[in-house]
């Protein structure tokens, strides 16, 4: 598998955007290494960098709420990732299916 040029900022990591390849949802945002984008793609599961703890994070590993690639995208700039998946569970740690259930403009 061929991985492009991406645009990884200071830390070498790039921004993934990831959603439901069958209802269009944006489940979350995570940040992806060349070393967590290549584990993806031979595992066909997402994997990301975990800022806070400074480790691998194969999503999950624990919970069992993994997420199979269907496709992985990259934008015009190179810059930001979109990986659409089939989810095994809620994509959000709060146990949400979604991690962008709350609207700043509902009161």
């Amino acid at each position: 598998m061929n991985i492009p040029e991406l645009k990884y900022n200071e830390a070498g990591l790039v921004p993934c955007i990831v959603q439901d390849a069958d209802t269009g949802e944006v489940l979350m945002m995570a940040w992806m290494s060349a070393e967590s984008l290549a584990l993806t793609l031979e595992r066909g599961e997402t994997v990301f960098w975990s800022r806070s703890r400074q480790e691998l994070w194969h999503k999950g590993a624990t919970s069992g709420n993994t997420q199979k690639l269907v496709d992985l995208r990259y934008d015009c700039d190179g810059d930001t990732l979109l990986a659409m998946v089939h989810p095994a569970g809620p994509a959000c740690h709060t146990g949400a299916r979604t991690c962008f259930y709350r609207s700043m403009l509902e009161a």
